[in-house]
């Protein structure tokens, strides 16, 4: 199979955090009961390969368009019927990349150079788990394994010769990254965010992008704790049970803005106590702050104010923006690579090739033998003029 035929056909159609809003991609995020009929729905479209990268941050459509007519429209469809949202919602918040700018997002999606927190390894986790899901509904095949198999040994590489995952390049990444200093695996923590400002909002969605395992929200005003819970996807805590939330936080934001003081020295204090002393993250994103000053006196707790997250920020900026131009430019090598370079398939790998075409065309024909033949011919005298 020629690679440049793989090249021009490659078709991803997707939404992150960048082209679309929250509460669209939890609309289109799929858990793992959701895949099998989406699946079954692209291959009727016609999609004989396919894999669905589906996280908080992003829902990616990988395909190989093979004579499918309108394929990023097609995909759309699918996933506004998914999502339940109208098809016009669903074009202004993807978008579709073809060849060699699909190799390309793919590449920096699979090295987690690509998504809200730079580096983040549950990136990587995520893109090698859909991998194996579409391998084990037959949806992988001669097209789309080089380019994966390309795809993870390059995050390897990045990995190995950059520090990119140990280089926080924002406010939010700081976060995450002194969250996990503390608590170790974030799919064991509990969040409460207190208040519903914008830089809170913006840390929580964060740290859910990062694992957290539990978040919940509270305000003095309850409709403003549930309309921030139903954006953020997440529960809504009466804000009269304080005291016992906080007690059941492993991270605390603070985003009330109300030039007082939301938590004082013994309330928090009452809560590290009621933990046995098990540590207590408070990310203060008030401006002025929302926690007294006196609560950094309490043992086993850490406070932190933007300004200190700035500052690990600042600390880290250079060799963080280092580290991403170094791996940006691997990715570009590699795409440039996999464009050029043929499969060097052996006559084996070319014959299981060729097989599983066979195998495809006869699902799409419906046993119908002359159909069959029909679009196995089709399809072999495209890959010939392609390459």
């Amino acid at each position: 199979m020629p690679q440049m035929a793989l090249f021009a056909r490659l078709l991803v159609v997707g939404a992150d955090h960048k082209s679309s809003t929250m509460m669209a991609r939890d609309r289109l995020f799929m858990r793992e009961s959701m895949l099998p009929p989406f699946y079954d729905r692209l291959r009727s479209v016609g999609f004989a390969e396919a894999m669905v990268i589906s996280t908080s941050d992003r829902t990616d459509v990988v395909t190989v368009e093979d004579g499918v007519e309108d394929a990023a429209g097609e995909i759309r469809r699918l996933l506004a019927a998914h999502a339940g949202l109208p098809r016009s919602e669903i074009e202004s918040q993807t978008y579709a990349l073809e060849g060699r700018e699909a190799v390309k997002h793919i590449f920096a999606v699979a090295s987690a150079l690509d998504c809200l927190v730079v580096g983040d390894e549950r990136v990587q986790q995520s893109v090698r788990w859909a991998y194996g899901f579409a391998q084990r509904r037959g949806a992988v095949g001669a097209w789309l394994q080089p380019l994966m198999e390309q795809a993870f040994a390059l995050a390897e590489r990045i990995d190995r010769e950059t520090e990119l995952a140990r280089r926080p390049s924002s406010i939010p990444a700081a976060a995450v990254h002194v969250a996990r200093d503390l608590h170790g695996d974030l799919a064991r923590c509990r969040a409460l965010m207190i208040g519903t400002g914008e830089m809170g909002e913006l840390l929580a969605s964060s740290f859910v992008a990062a694992g957290l395992a539990h978040l919940v929200v509270t305000h003095p005003m309850p409709a403003r704790a549930e309309a921030a819970a139903q954006t953020l996807n997440c529960h809504a805590g009466n804000f009269s049970d304080l005291a016992k939330l906080l007690h059941g936080a492993d991270i605390v934001l603070a985003a009330v803005n109300t030039r007082r003081f939301v938590l004082d020295r013994d309330i928090v204090l009452r809560a590290v106590t009621a933990r046995r002393h098990k540590p207590i993250l408070i990310i203060d994103t008030g401006v002025p702050g929302d926690v007294d000053p006196a609560v950094a006196q309490v043992e086993d707790v850490f406070l932190y104010a933007l300004d200190d997250l700035e500052r690990v920020t600042r600390l880290s900026a250079r060799g963080h923006k280092k580290a991403a131009t170094r791996a940006w430019d691997m990715i570009a090598q590699a795409v440039g690579e996999f464009a050029e370079r043929g499969t060097g398939m052996t006559p084996s790998q070319d014959s299981d090739a060729v097989e599983t075409l066979r195998r495809e065309s006869l699902r799409l024909a419906g046993g119908d033998a002359d159909k069959a033949t029909r679009l196995l011919v089709e399809r072999l005298l495209r890959l010939k003029r392609d390459h």
